[in-house]
């Protein structure tokens, strides 16, 4: 019989983890353990069961034959375990702690005033919310759930889309009285354009020319922002041009704070925004499948 101080579930995981990731350290960082646990771990079960499981050397790890064995079943014991609960768990309300993870703009914009309704909805799940602009890797962070505005590049995830919205040129009135209107793609080069701190899957201003053809306009201002939100907020000081989606300005259009500026050589090009997931159909978690299903009946953009 097994003795009942050790954990061989956790011992179980610890080891496919290692196994997956290729490395203590990567590993480590994805169970939110230090490498020397987990190093520790895996000496301590190989010692249990006697035979060594993987071999170790200064550039990577590799499974013995043995390990080969036992990751394989590990990973059927553990998949057996999560439809063990999620079978007890059928009837159950939605609940547990919920990790979200939200680009800043529609974090602050749409899924802040939504809280309070979902919260309302579901009162035994806890939402932990982070709102950042910067790609996560979603098992690493542990995240249930990442919104993410733009063209998706991981396939491994599943997504769900919650819209799109054109995007638009735009600066306060304050700014455009002192520096003047645009009135072609080539007059940009005049103005302070504000950029991203980080990488975009278009380099530049698209733009149309009067025939049809495409424009890319090189971003050259003197100041570069972390997210969206702090984008807009620059463009409402008067600090420079900013290119945003509609949704997000469009209450500042609206009241005359921004000004959208070069409709006639907008692309019309849109920028989607997706939930990002891991996992689907029947194995994913209730209080999950709540969450996405509750974005989709609410989120208008």
């Amino acid at each position: 019989m097994a003795r009942r101080d050790i954990n061989r579930s956790g011992e179980i995981e610890v080891f496919v983890r290692v196994a997956e990731a290729g490395s203590f350290s990567a590993a480590a960082r994805a169970l939110r353990m230090t490498p020397s646990a987990v190093s520790k771990l895996i000496a301590r079960l190989e010692a249990r069961l006697g035979a060594r499981l993987i071999s170790r050397s200064t550039r990577k790890l590799q499974l013995t034959p043995e390990g080969v064995a036992f990751h394989d079943s590990g990973v059927r014991i553990l998949a057996d375990m999560d439809a063990a609960e999620r079978e007890a768990a059928a009837s159950a309300a939605p609940r547990g702690r919920l990790r979200v993870n939200s680009y800043v703009p529609f974090g602050q914009h749409r899924l802040m005033a939504l809280l309070p309704r979902f919260l309302e909805r579901y009162p035994e799940i806890f939402v932990e919310a982070v709102l950042t602009d910067s790609v996560i890797d979603l098992l690493e962070e542990r995240a249930d759930v990442a919104i993410r505005a733009g063209p998706l590049r991981e396939s491994r995830l599943v997504a769900r889309k919650l819209g799109q919205s054109r995007m638009v040129l735009v600066a306060s009135p304050a700014y455009l009285e002192a520096r003047g209107t645009p009135r072609t793609p080539a007059d940009l080069n005049r103005h302070n354009l504000l950029a991203f701190g980080f990488a975009r899957h278009i380099d530049g201003l698209p733009f149309i020319d009067t025939d049809g053809a495409p424009i890319v306009v090189p971003i050259t201002g003197n100041a570069t922002m972390s997210d969206g939100e702090a984008m807009r907020l620059t463009a409402l000081a008067g600090a420079g041009i900013a290119r945003l989606a509609c949704w997000h300005v469009e209450p500042d259009i609206a009241a005359g704070r921004l000004v959208s500026l070069l409709e006639e050589f907008n692309p019309g090009d849109e920028e989607p925004t997706h939930a990002v997931y891991v996992g689907q159909g029947k194995h994913l978690p209730a209080r999950v499948r709540a969450f996405l299903d509750f974005l989709a009946e609410t989120v208008k953009l």
